[in-house]
């Protein structure tokens, strides 16, 4: 039997890629999250881990950054 490679839990890897796709756009977490609709502090505190976001916020967050809500929490390549 193979052994299972650890994933990285979903807040890690939600703040992973919002993240990189953030730094892709080339916009401030203050800007992402005006555009958004946030509080200028909550794209901070997902990136870091602390807000557990709720789906409709993935979403948001998805379709500012115009990607698909799974493509936020795959797995970071190491390129």
């Amino acid at each position: 039997m193979k052994k299972q490679e650890k994933v990285p839990d979903a807040r890690a890897l939600l703040a992973a890629n919002v993240l990189k796709h953030r730094m892709q756009l080339g916009v401030s977490q203050e800007k992402l999250a005006e555009m958004a609709g946030f509080h200028r502090t909550y794209v901070s505190q997902v990136e870091r881990r602390v807000a557990n976001a709720t789906t409709d916020n993935v979403q948001k967050l998805a379709d500012v950054l115009s990607v698909p809500v799974a493509q936020l929490f795959e797995v970071p390549s190491e390129d």
